[in-house]
């Protein structure tokens, strides 16, 4: 679950598996030090204008506290298209493998902001090498309070996670 305050981490992290800093929040530098002091893992989301670089100083950050959990998630940046809602840089997934040894995961819901899209950039992701998937689903993504335009339903969800196993034994991996 998303933390967005240093105020609210002693009650989230008792309640939450994995914490997960937004990319509103991935230069809050007082959340991050915080984060990095707790046992939790945290997903770290890219921010929508900020460089890899930038994004694992971020998470540099938070290691440097003691908290070496950390999840990077690659959720689009900002560019001039409009017709998706951030584009999604997959060439971000090699990199990080290459600069660091940090799992990435990738959000094609949020990257594009359509539903219609988040399949063929699932498995992109997961041919570019990514660790895992982030996707928003509902049984029924018409009646979603929140981003019901990128949200896809379950038999979409099986749609994309039956093939996967025969894409990731191209690369000897497994999500």
């Amino acid at each position: 679950s998303e933390i967005t305050s240093v105020e609210d981490l002693e009650v989230m992290a008792e309640h939450i598996d994995i914490l997960m800093i937004g990319m509103r929040n991935m230069q809050n530098y007082p959340l991050l030090s915080q984060i990095g002091k707790s046992s939790k893992p945290v997903i770290l989301k890219r921010g929508m204008s900020n460089t890899i670089d930038e994004w694992l100083m971020a998470a540099e950050y938070i290691a440097k506290e003691g908290n070496n959990q950390i999840i990077l998630c690659e959720r689009g940046i900002r560019s001039f298209e409009n017709f998706t809602r951030n584009t999604l840089d997959l060439s971000a997934v090699p990199a990080i493998k290459e600069l660091s040894c940090l799992p990435i995961i990738v959000d094609p819901s949020h990257s594009t902001g359509r539903n219609e899209m988040v399949k063929p950039m699932a498995w992109a992701a997961v041919a570019a090498g990514a660790d895992g998937l982030i996707i928003e689903a509902s049984s029924d993504p018409k009646i979603s309070l929140t981003d019901a335009r990128q949200t896809i339903n379950l038999e979409q969800m099986q749609q994309i996670l039956e093939p996967l196993d025969k894409l990731c034994s191209l690369w000897d991996k497994t999500l």
